[in-house]
């Protein structure tokens, strides 16, 4: 899964689509998309990351509250 950086646009490829999903968790592991070689692994905050297409996170997956 790809999702882009909100500061700076870079793509950023998911490398743990459960904890993507996993409202309990605020950051998640990943790596920007970039360039020609492989970047290394970081992590980002759910906060920075949106849809390429622009739409942000689902709620369910960033509040741990959703139902509320």
């Amino acid at each position: 899964m790809y999702l882009k950086n909100k500061a700076n646009g870079d793509l950023v490829e998911i490398l743990d689509i459960s904890s993507m999903i996993d409202p309990l968790r605020s950051r998640v592991a990943g790596r920007y998309h970039s360039g020609e070689e492989l970047q290394d692994p970081a992590t980002f905050d759910k906060t920075d990351l949106i849809f390429p297409s622009g739409e942000n996170l689902p709620r369910c997956w960033v509040d741990p509250h959703y139902r509320d």
